[in-house]
């Protein structure tokens, strides 16, 4: 039982580890994506807005050009020529108060010419002396598409970093450059939510749970269809608790119908092999009669040269008798084991039953003269053909003949009639005779099994006949049953496939 309960949870533990390797991969990885999506969505809605920002701006500078707000000739404000400083003053002044009307206190706004030069920054003075622009990655974006962006670019004039949205505007030959800095305020703003993380945790651990809960009762339904396997295979007892009861889920249901199937076909593999030891006794029993009569004869024949010449060939013909009885046993134990070969070993091919029977009709005149029977055949007109194997077919036949002949009694007649039921033909072969005790009826099929053993050997028969029978029907995909009639005699109905 130690050894079981380790099987038990090693398997668990190895199912639960592996599916949760799996899923914890998968769930980080989402919860990575998600993060990332949610980060890649808030800088776009930054970007969008800081974009707005710089089209507002430019449509107001421009509506502004009569006021001198916009720059001429792209010349910075402290170097036009032809305007006083005062007006200069002005200028700048009312770009300041526009951008501080419009956007925070941290908003940096530089326009800037296509060539690179800086015209204006509220951020500095001294912008005259900036550094050309051309270079900046949000400026040569700007130039080539319209618009550029750079999330996080540490500023070569004011050494901080700073979140860059550019806008090119080529019908005022000016690039308006809006910026954020990128401080902790705004690197918390563009995260992803904390709240969804810890929900995505939160859910994780449920989910873990759940799954350790699955994959352990998983694990205990292999373990014990691991144990199962390995007792079958060993020839064990399964007998025990752990294999009887299952949990009751899918897998637990299939299991315990292996384990069913495997115990029925334990159960009919007794069978068999019980049937197999009757069998050989059986074949035993009906074999030693024979070989000692036919022994004894020739012990007679052998001990006594003297015996006279009509002696001695009545003895030969008792053991021709004998010779023909045993050739008949083995013919049908031999018809037998092909049957229980299956139909993969034998050829099928398509048998005209109507032919068939009137041949046995005339193999069988002579003995029936002897009993004073008939043979009445009420088979349709035209000819039935069945796909199957002749061998057997004719034994179906002739073995229900015989037995007719040999126990229905004298003067009795033998009828066989035959009508198409969709895919297959339903027969009718029956006789008028005295037909057999209702004890035996549910036996006659039975191998070796006789209603009178005396009078049956002294008959010649196997015993097996009625046993082909049976068995080459259910070859054919058909079915039998026998009966008594209420006016007398034994009633075989079969079908076979067309």
């Amino acid at each position: 039982m130690l050894k079981i309960q380790k099987t038990k949870s090693k398997v668990g533990r190895k199912l639960y580890l592996m599916v949760l390797t799996v899923f914890l991969v998968f769930a980080v990885s989402f919860i990575m994506f998600q993060q990332t999506r949610e980060k890649q969505y808030k800088i776009s809605t930054l970007t969008m807005k800081l974009e707005n920002y710089n089209a507002l701006l430019e449509e107001d500078l421009s509506l502004a050009h009569d006021r001198g707000i916009i720059l001429s000739n792209g010349d910075s404000l402290e170097t036009l020529p032809s305007v006083s400083r005062s007006k200069l003053v002005v200028a700048e002044t009312k770009l300041n108060a526009f951008i501080r009307e419009h956007e925070s206190k941290d908003l940096r706004v530089t326009l800037i010419r296509p060539d690179g030069k800086v015209v204006y920054d509220n951020m500095s003075k001294h912008y005259d002396r900036f550094a050309n622009h051309l270079n900046r990655k949000e400026i040569q974006e700007a130039l080539k598409n319209g618009q550029g962006s750079s999330v996080e670019r540490e500023s070569k004039t004011l050494k901080q970093d700073y979140f860059y949205v550019a806008s090119y505007f080529p019908a005022d030959s000016i690039i308006i450059r809006s910026a954020l800095p990128y401080n902790d305020d705004l690197s918390k703003s563009l995260q992803a939510d904390q709240h969804y993380i810890w929900f995505a945790v939160f859910a994780i651990i449920i989910l873990t749970i759940v799954l350790y809960r699955f994959t352990h009762r998983l694990g205990k339904n292999i373990a014990k269809l691991r144990i199962f396997a390995y007792k079958a295979d060993h020839n064990e007892s399964l007998e025990i608790e752990d294999l009887a009861k299952f949990p009751d889920d899918e897998l637990g249901e299939i299991a315990e119908r292996i384990i069913k199937m495997y115990k029925r076909i334990q159960t009919t593999r007794r069978e068999q092999d019980i049937l197999k030891r009757q069998l050989t006794q059986n074949i035993a029993h009906e074999l030693k009669t024979p070989v000692a009569s036919i022994q004894g004869y020739l012990e007679t024949i052998l001990d006594n040269p003297h015996i006279s010449e009509e002696m001695k060939e009545q003895f030969l013909q008792r053991c021709y008798a004998q010779s023909e009885r045993l050739t008949s046993l083995l013919r049908d134990i031999s018809t037998l084991n092909r049957l229980d070969d299956g139909s993969d070993m034998i050829d099928f091919e398509a048998v005209d039953i109507t032919q068939m029977v009137r041949e046995i009709a005339r193999e069988t005149a002579l003995e029936r003269e002897s009993h004073q029977m008939t043979f009445e055949n009420l088979l349709p007109d035209q000819h039935i053909i069945v796909k199957g194997n002749r061998s057997l077919l004719y034994s179906v036949f002739r073995n229900l003949t015989d037995n007719a002949i040999a126990y229905a009694g004298e003067g009795r007649k033998i009828t066989l009639s035959a009508k198409e039921q969709g895919n297959k033909w339903h027969f009718i072969f029956c006789d008028n005779g005295q037909g057999v005790p209702a004890e035996h009826l549910s036996r006659l099929f039975e191998r070796f099994y006789r209603v009178d053993k005396g009078r049956s050997r002294k008959m010649g028969g196997t015993g097996l006949g009625l046993a082909i029978v049976k068995n080459a029907v259910l070859l054919h995909g058909g079915t039998i049953r026998v009966s008594n009639q209420l006016e007398g005699g034994l009633k075989f109905e079969f079908t076979l496939k067309k």
